[in-house]
């Protein structure tokens, strides 16, 4: 199942081309899970709403997909949080312009851990990216992204698929600079996630997906997740090590190599044939 939020938070089923409006379950959802609740409703409904969100979307109306404005797929993570470096390709890249110099941060992610990006940060498709510094260097990271379905801390590796809704795109944003790395990743706009979440079901095995960006029709970015270092539930395992996991909450899993510098007007499409499309442009920042 491809789950989506569209226009002004309405939820959709996406089957083919075309967007079925299921918003009155995200309506009853939301009534049932108090707002104070820790994570997204619809996430932590999703194992037993599907049914009802299947057998509504048969009689729903519905649009193309290209005639909605995509935002994204989770309205309310409590957090979201990043693997810093999971490919070595990317850790060589990176070590590489750091000119011999010894990095900061270790770049090997147990000892360096995770880190957070600002929940102001996620957006969707239709909503761009905000260039807020031109003068400095701002590169994308695209990367598999984790969607939490059940709450969990101190998940072992062997039952961390259990707690994962689904699976969906991600653009880990980055302006460099000497401030701290979830400062400098943290803009507004600079987690973008989409086009839509697929639920874990359709996705056999997240350790085995290719990705692809493009920038104006070039291609930059070539992921296969087989190549991360930490694999996805040992991603779940070392989060929750940590931190409580909540239904909504995103986890990035590390980008690739390829990061190089995008400026306003550039358009960024983020592929996965397990997943989508998501076509993003990059704007300056101030009102749209």
């Amino acid at each position: 199942m491809r789950l989506c939020r569209f226009d002004d938070d309405r939820l959709g089923l996406v089957i083919g081309d075309r967007v079925h409006d299921v918003s009155a379950a995200q309506e009853e959802i939301r009534r049932r899970y108090p707002y104070a609740m820790q994570g997204d409703a619809v996430m932590a409904a999703l194992g037993e709403w599907r049914w009802q969100l299947e057998e509504m979307a048969k009689r729903a109306p519905s649009k193309p997909v290209a005639e909605v404005k995509l935002l994204a797929p989770v309205a309310r993570p409590s957090k979201v949080m990043a693997a810093p470096t999971n490919y070595a390709k990317h850790i060589a890249e990176m070590a590489a312009r750091r000119d011999h110099k010894p990095p900061k941060i270790s770049s090997n992610i147990g000892e360096a851990g995770i880190f957070l990006k600002a929940n102001s940060a996620v957006v969707g498709a239709s909503e761009g990216i905000p260039v807020r510094f031109p003068e400095r260097r701002t590169e994308h990271e695209i990367e598999l992204v984790v969607v939490i379905g059940k709450a969990g801390t101190d998940i072992p590796a062997a039952r961390a698929l259990e707690h994962i809704a689904g699976y969906t795109m991600g653009l880990d944003m980055t302006v460099r600079g000497p401030e701290d790395r979830s400062f400098r990743k943290s803009l507004d706009g600079y987690a973008p996630v989409g086009p839509w979440l697929v639920t874990a079901d359709e996705i056999t095995d997240p350790d085995d997906l290719r990705l692809t960006l493009h920038v104006n029709g070039e291609l930059r970015q070539t992921a296969d997740t087989r190549e991360h270092i930490y694999k996805v539930a040992r991603l779940v395992e070392f989060a929750s090590s940590f931190y409580t996991l909540h239904p909504g909450d995103l986890l990035f899993t590390g980008s690739p190599a390829g990061v190089a510098p995008v400026k306003a007007g550039d358009v960024i499409r983020a592929h996965s044939d397990a997943i989508g499309s998501m076509e993003i442009k990059v704007r300056a920042h101030g009102p749209r």
